[in-house]
């Protein structure tokens, strides 16, 4: 067993590979970039090297800082994570010329996986069932072109080297093609450094259903199967293990053919086989095809860990350290349910747009396993994926599990950045998810009811008001200040109330002519006459009330709200801070509302940025190249005529 590793990764998959260390007596040294110098995962390790630059390309994805960094702290093994290096044979053949421990497959095993095209050829010889589609190596757009009419609409542009829903595109309209391909290529050149494509036939009602493998190179197990069906834009959000509806034939014949698929390439280490399922007539067992191996630990493990009692970093830094499998497939049983909620900084209402921002206030539940790399106080870079946590729970059976999931994320406590958090809570509360009824066009087809903004409640406000005007701090619960008005106007960024104060632990809220009785002793607090189960935080930012979803007021701003963008100027501006991959337009040039303008890259993704309206360019305010803060102004069009 390794007496010290080094982690090659940051955010809440280094601190949960340093917690499996901790408990094995393993100990941990962790890699840091200029954005991470007070990271959660570095205060966690025992030891703690300096890497470089905030961006990727000058810190983590630096392989021979990384490796130099572990042979100057002693560590024996490098353990990748996912995403970054985790991927990346010719790092793999780095390390271990080095003279150390990849905890991870080979590299023949990473490079056999790497590329889609290839892969699914390997499958096809080793008796594992691929979707219809072309990946052969001309890429001519015209040829690529012939092949999806030859294939038959409606087609998935995919990435050769892709993963995590980058460089894909769907293609409905032969007309769309051309441009869908062009845009397919361009962030796969940004992604991965390789432009190349294949095309899919796109099955109309599909379900990802994934299956986890373990291997020691000679032979290999599975670990049952993940529903991932829950996406949007081709990102998972909420996993559950096992999928719903699934037979015990069907189960077997996946797991048989993921088996096949690892042991076809003689696979060590954790691993996970894609499959693309036809949900239309229920699952079948011919109904199944193989999309990819992710060659390394998922994001979404901790739902197999739930469900079979197994730390699969534990089995990684065994079989690592020369180890055989711990287990044999009839040794391994399924026990009840999980699910797992990916908890991101983004703003939904905008199109799921990933955010930044400071944590004015964070608490997790308990009763629920929370795998996350912040802590209050912390900011969301712009440099890495947005995540925020991961929300784990486990019951005896998929309602209960479900249930729980719903209660953990409902006392989940976030202020300080715009989250997915109320769309989170509105998924688990939808009927169809509820009864098992997933695909991946869930999301989609129901989008507008589950983004919906719903009206706070006004017992909330009422609640938030209180925390405003500085009546919920602990040391005034219990009573009202001599100087403190009996009556005022408590204002905030979008609203105004009058608060009266009637006695110690009593006050009337007015808030648009309606009047609330509030009173409060302790934590507890009473709207009018009813208990009421919402938490009052107070923080930096202003008040957040929690409970009957998120309501966050922040103190009114006069100066912030003279200067807010009217809407009318014209102006395109970045939704977030990135960098200009490309500018489409030119002053002069007319165009019309939907054509796109420029292209930001911005949390490892491609935004098009498109016209709000029909009009001419005034001025092209930022280049290819620029790196530009958030509302930063882009494009200005003419204005419109009186």
């Amino acid at each position: 067993m390794f007496d010290k590793i080094l982690i090659a990764n940051r955010g809440e998959i280094a601190c949960r590979v340093i917690d499996t260390c901790r408990r094995m007596g393993v100990a941990t040294v962790a890699v840091f970039s200029d954005a991470d110098r007070g990271a959660r995962h570095v205060a966690m390790a025992d030891e703690a090297v300096h890497l470089g630059g905030p961006a990727p390309a000058d810190s983590y994805l630096r392989g021979d800082l990384v490796i130099a960094a572990a042979k100057a702290t002693g560590a024996q093994g490098i353990h990748p994570g996912y995403g970054f290096l985790s991927e990346n044979p010719d790092f793999v053949d780095a390390v271990e010329a080095a003279g150390l421990r990849f905890i991870g497959p080979s590299a023949r095993a990473i490079r056999a996986m790497g590329l889609k095209d290839a892969a699914k050829a390997l499958m096809e010889e080793a008796g594992v069932p691929v979707v219809p589609g072309y990946h052969g190596a001309d890429q001519d757009p015209a040829h690529l072109e012939a092949e999806a009419a030859r294939i038959g609409y409606p087609v998935l542009i995919k990435a050769v080297a892709g993963g995590g829903g980058k460089g894909m595109r769907r293609v409905d309209d032969p007309a769309r093609f051309a441009e869908a391909l062009e845009s397919a290529r361009s962030e796969a050149t940004t992604a991965f450094g390789n432009p190349a494509v294949l095309i899919e036939k796109y099955v109309l009602q599909p379900r990802h259903i994934e299956v986890q493998v373990f291997g020691d190179g000679s032979r290999a197990v599975h670990l049952f199967e993940r529903d991932c069906s829950l996406q949007r834009r081709h990102q998972k959000v909420i996993e559950e293990a096992p999928a719903p509806g699934i037979t015990a034939e069907m189960r077997a014949a996946m797991g048989n053919a993921a088996v096949r698929a690892a042991e076809a390439i003689g696979y060590s280490g954790a691993g996970t086989i894609e499959f693309i399922v036809d949900g239309a007539q229920g699952l079948r067992p011919d109904g199944f095809w193989f999309m990819e191996m992710n060659t390394r630990l998922q994001v979404e493990h901790p739902v197999t860990e739930a469900i079979t009692g197994i730390d699969l970093v534990e089995w990684q830094l065994r079989v690592a350290s020369g180890e055989p499998l711990p287990a044999r497939q009839e040794d391994l049983a399924i026990r009840g349910h999980a699910f797992e909620a990916r908890l991101y900084a983004e703003d939904v209402p905008a199109g799921f747009l990933p955010a930044t921002g400071t944590l004015a206030h964070l608490r997790f539940p308990e009763g629920a396993r929370i795998e996350t790399g912040v802590r209050p106080g912390d900011r969301i870079s712009p440099w890495y994926d947005p995540m925020i946590a991961k929300v784990i729970t486990h019951g005896a059976t998929r309602a209960v599990a479900l249930r729980a999931l719903e209660r953990s994320l409902v006392d989940t406590e976030i202020a300080g950045s715009v989250t997915n958090l109320d769309f989170l809570i509105a998924l688990t509360r939808h009927d169809g998810f509820r009864n098992g009824e997933v695909d991946t066009g869930l999301i989609e087809r129901d989008l507008a009811a589950l983004i919906a903004e719903r009206a706070a409640d006004p017992g909330a406000r009422a609640l938030a008001v209180i925390g405003l005007a500085g009546l919920a701090a602990p040391e005034t619960r219990g009573g009202v200040t001599l100087w403190q008005p009996l009556r005022r106007t408590v204002a905030w960024d979008g609203g105004e109330a009058v608060l009266e104060v009637l006695g110690p632990g009593a006050a009337r809220v007015t808030l648009e002519g309606a009047a609330h009785e509030v009173r409060w002793r302790g934590d507890r607090w009473w709207v009018d006459g009813n208990l009421r189960r919402e938490r009052i935080a107070l923080h930096p930012g202003g008040v957040s009330v929690f409970g009957s979803g998120s309501l966050h007021l922040s103190p009114l701003d006069p100066l912030a709200r003279a200067g807010a963008d009217a809407g009318g100027d014209g102006l395109t501006r970045s939704p977030m801070p990135g960098l200009v991959r490309a500018v489409h337009v030119t002053a002069g040039q007319a165009v019309k509302a939907g054509d796109r303008l420029a292209v930001l890259e911005a949390m490892k993704m491609e935004h098009s940025l498109t016209a709000s309206r029909d009009g001419t360019v005034a001025e092209v305010l930022a280049a290819a190249g620029d790196q530009v803060e958030a509302g930063a102004p882009l494009i200005r069009l003419e204005e419109e005529p009186a």
